[in-house]
């Protein structure tokens, strides 16, 4: 009875060694994996920004009209004899 329970004894403590020297180990690494999936995620999103952005590009650079209205939006240009006009928006009391 005695060489049982001492076995079992060492058993217990070699598992409770292992699993005090991986579980750190293995916590560390579970948080990596969430990590890399938060930065994959966020490549996935600059990859579609990055293709709009190009296709926007390509628009300003071969369309005329475009190119204009985003002058007269973003830049404010107004063409010779025009009057520009700006809006204020009024406050609320």
């Amino acid at each position: 009875m005695l060489p049982i329970l001492r076995r079992a004894f060492w058993l217990f403590g070699i598992a409770v060694f292992l699993l005090v020297m991986f579980l750190p180990g293995y916590s560390k690494l579970q948080e990596l994996r969430d990590k890399n999936r938060e930065l994959e995620a966020d490549i996935k999103k600059l990859h579609i920004e990055n293709t709009l952005l190009a296709e926007e590009l390509k628009k300003i650079e071969s369309d005329p009209v475009y190119q204009e209205r985003i002058t007269r939006e973003k830049m404010g240009v107004v063409r010779k004899g025009e009057i520009p006009i700006k809006l204020i928006p009024e406050k609320k009391r």
